[in-house]
């Protein structure tokens, strides 16, 4: 069964706050070399997941016109 809209923005701002929780770590640690490699894929996951956020209210509206 694929994956709906709803569950795969969900899924990508888990994945967000999972990166954004290890680049603390890593910064905490001195490394910030990869605090700064997760803090680039937090963000990438969070556009994501906004885009696919506003695709599905867009897709809501549209159905809701009908």
């Amino acid at each position: 069964m694929p994956q709906s809209t709803h569950d795969r923005v969900a899924e990508l701002h888990n994945l967000a706050a999972h990166a954004h929780t290890s680049a603390a770590t890593a910064h905490g640690k001195g490394d910030h070399l990869s605090a700064h490699e997760l803090s680039k894929q937090a963000h990438e996951h969070s556009t994501n997941a906004y885009k696919d956020s506003e695709g599905l209210m867009k897709e809501k509206a549209k159905s809701n016109k009908m």
